[in-house]
């Protein structure tokens, strides 16, 4: 795995690292080891340390469509950096990005666009 190259104005303005989303969902080191194997939350190399955008996990939870937004980005054949540059890729129309859009209601939107790359 390579450190993500996102571009810092359009990336995640905040990143934690496995042993604190583990805190934060209130779950062993393994089991947060084991989401990320599963597609269920995306982790990615920066600075040669694996982290999460902390907008992933909100709330202690990770956001409702963001494992079935994973798989549709995998099927389309996007690594998890190519997945996290597509979830934060500015679009005004989501109102900032993909990932912003998760949290609110327009999460259904995102699915639908991401369902379309697999065409």
């Amino acid at each position: 795995m390579t450190d993500a190259t996102v571009d810092p104005a359009a990336g995640p303005t905040d990143w934690i690292n496995l042993p604190d989303v583990a805190d934060r969902l209130g779950v062993s080191i393994s089991k947060v080891h084991q989401m990320i194997r599963d597609g269920v939350l995306l982790a990615v190399k920066r600075d040669g340390v694996r982290v999460v955008p902390a907008e992933l996990v909100a709330n202690a939870i990770v956001l409702k469509h963001l494992p079935g937004i994973l798989n549709l980005l995998r099927d389309a054949g996007y690594n998890d950096e190519e997945a996290l540059r597509w979830l934060y890729e500015p679009d005004e129309t989501l109102g900032g990005s993909g990932a912003v859009a998760l949290g609110g209601d327009r999460a259904r939107e995102v699915k639908r666009r991401a369902q379309a790359l697999g065409f």
